[in-house]
């Protein structure tokens, strides 16, 4: 067997491996964004199957043809026609520039569309008032703020099945990213910027949240639990917060902002209303 083939059937053989591999990983483990729990997750995971399949409508068949091709025109099959001279062929020029002109123009479409869909900044359209929560990135945690409870918490939060989830996101650490794979979108966290996401748990259940930037030492440890629960779970949660003995004002947050890893779980009374937008402040220059 020629050496060129030899590298064919290897390569083939990895590409068997690593899909049945990663068809064996898939059915052992969870993957949250192949399993959503909120809307936008859904609408995510849809946009991904459909570029997907879009997009291997062009691979599959020059990976088959490229492979028929190898066989047909190997150094032994003396039967192979050799046409040198052959310059242009219509049909073909039509379908290796039509079909991936076809599947981009449709995937700009779609692009399109999602964008102003998938808006992080759209209000989600519900019959129930959205709950805010400000969060902060910090050095390694994260810092959850409930203004219209006043309660705050670290490296955990709990919401309300089926509410609009309006996130009020900066950071006073290094830039990071704020993300919860089984509800949607990542979003960015950056210091004297605000940012903002909306989502919405469909059933209730306990998802990992995480920082999916980079952020240093203690980036691994970065990570968080949302819980959603029934609107009386989650009255009871708020209510048994604000009888915590721990408050969160200024001094005590500037305790917590000290670089720290692992943090647990931890529920706060707040005593400084406006200290989301104290931190956002925190680095303006002063007003003249």
């Amino acid at each position: 067997m020629k050496k060129p083939f030899k590298l064919i059937i290897v390569v083939l053989l990895l590409i068997g491996v690593s899909a049945a591999l990663l068809t064996m990983y898939i059915q052992k483990h969870s993957v949250p964004m192949m399993e959503p729990k909120g809307l936008i997750a859904m609408k995510e995971r849809e946009l991904i199957f459909t570029a997907a399949i879009l997009m291997l409508l062009v691979v599959i068949p020059v990976v088959i043809i490229t492979m028929v091709f190898a066989w047909k025109y190997r150094e032994e099959n003396k039967k192979a026609k050799h046409a040198p001279d052959w310059e242009h062929n219509n049909i073909a020029e039509c379908c290796w520039w039509g079909v991936p002109v076809i599947i981009v123009a449709i995937l700009a479409v779609i692009t399109y569309r999602t964008c102003f869909d998938l808006d992080p900044y759209k209000p989600l359209q519900s019959d129930k008032k959205a709950v805010e929560i400000q969060v902060v990135a910090l050095d390694w945690k994260w810092l959850f703020i409930y203004p219209e409870y006043g309660i705050a918490s670290v490296n955990f939060f709990q919401i309300p099945e089926k509410t609009p989830i309006k996130f009020a996101i900066t950071s006073d650490a290094p830039m990071n990213s704020f993300w919860i794979p089984a509800l949607g979108s990542q979003i960015y966290a950056m210091p004297s910027m605000r940012t903002e996401l909306n989502l919405i748990a469909n059933e209730v259940g306990s998802f990992r949240g995480s920082s999916s930037n980079i952020s240093g030492k203690g980036f691994a440890g970065m990570y968080f639990t949302v819980k959603a629960s029934t609107d009386e779970e989650f009255e009871r949660w708020v209510s048994s917060v604000k009888q915590s003995s721990q408050t969160l004002g200024m001094d005590e947050y500037n305790e917590l902002v000290q670089p720290s890893e692992y943090n647990p779980a931890t529920s706060y009374v707040l005593t400084q209303p406006d200290l989301f937008n104290q931190i956002l402040n925190k680095y303006y220059p002063p007003q003249k």
